[in-house]
């Protein structure tokens, strides 16, 4: 089984003393939970692994039950520290308040309880760890799988990678486009509007929300308002609600607004942002075309793909390295 970079980090600071709670964030199906199963392989120290997913309803009284659990389990073990592992910690309601209070209780009766969360929205978790925990935590960002490690677990080439992007959990049914195709739809992209935005963010229009996603996909790697945008939406809001809906799709690993590099806030804010896909799977099973059918034709394949692969930073590096040898960008 590959282990990703930031498994020797999340091991490190477990093996070190207990002084932060470690937060394990970033999109569905990345491997966060596989990490943290990796990662307690790993170290000889007595644990219990929770999900909040098990639960249909759950609240700040579970956390607290863990919590209490794995303090009689350690006394019970006379084991001189032990950890807590809570996935889909933004689940459970009021979460920042209960873990700060039992946190800090174990602070000061010197109990070793080593704590990790884990979730999948970004934005929930962050309000939670800076509303109530403060000073208290260190997060690692999973992010989606480069090409170099779908290369090494799966064998991938460039042009692979390109069209079925890092989803590490797809790759064996890309065989099978059309299953593959439905696996992103239905397993990834819809479970993350609704459970990672809808069910945990206040949305008042959520068919907008959804579509603004499917146009941006539409639109990766280009540079569109969103003032054009609302002509093309039906029941559009105003261009304040489509900027809040762009950045709940960014917390969430899917769709991002990337705003003009300029030294200038205000012109940085005020541009038109290039929409950018977080992952390259999440365009490509919106598509009517086959791997196979689009690498064949070569001026749609090169257009888009060269689009939708090129990220800011790449684009950045491109362009001064191609001024250093005294080059002008044709074209971008």
């Amino acid at each position: 089984m590959i282990e990703r970079s930031q498994l020797q980090d999340i091991t490190k600071r477990i093996l070190e003393p207990r002084r932060f709670i470690q937060v394990l964030m970033g999109p569905r199906q990345v491997g966060k939970t596989t990490m943290a199963v990796q990662m307690l392989n790993k170290v000889s120290i007595p644990y219990i692994f929770e999900s909040a997913d098990a639960i249909a309803a759950v609240d700040a009284v579970w956390i607290e039950q863990l919590w209490e659990a794995a303090r009689l389990k350690m006394k019970a073990q006379s084991a001189r520290e032990y950890i807590l592992v809570i996935d889909e910690i933004q689940k459970v309601q009021n979460w920042s308040e209960t873990v700060k209070r039992l946190w800090d209780r174990d602070t000061i009766d010197k109990t070793n309880i080593k704590l990790i969360l884990l979730g999948s929205s970004r934005l929930l978790l962050q309000k939670g760890l800076t509303e109530s925990l403060a000073g208290r935590f260190e997060t690692i960002y999973l992010g989606h799988w480069s090409f170099r490690e779908m290369e090494e677990a799966f064998g991938w080439d460039a042009d692979q990678y390109a069209w079925f992007g890092g989803y590490p959990g797809g790759a064996e049914l890309t065989g099978d486009e059309e299953r593959w195709k439905n696996y992103i739809s239905n397993s990834l992209i819809e479970t993350s509007v609704s459970k990672d935005i809808l069910m945990l963010t206040r949305v008042d229009k959520p068919a907008l929300l959804k579509r603004l996603f499917e146009l941006g996909c539409h639109y990766s790697g280009q540079i569109l308002s969103l003032t054009k945008i609302q002509g093309q939406l039906q029941d559009a809001g105003n261009t304040t609600t489509l900027s809040h809906y762009l950045n709940l799709l960014d917390t969430a690993g899917l769709l991002a607004g990337i705003e003009k590099y300029a030294a200038d806030i205000i012109r940085k804010r005020s541009s038109s942002p290039r929409f950018q896909v977080h992952n390259n799977a999440l365009l490509s099973a919106q598509k009517h075309e086959y791997f196979g059918e689009i690498v064949n034709k070569p001026a749609e394949w090169g257009h888009k793909i060269f689009r939708y692969v090129t990220g800011e930073k790449e684009m950045q590096r491109l362009i001064l390295s191609w001024k250093d040898e005294g080059k002008l960008l044709q074209s971008r």
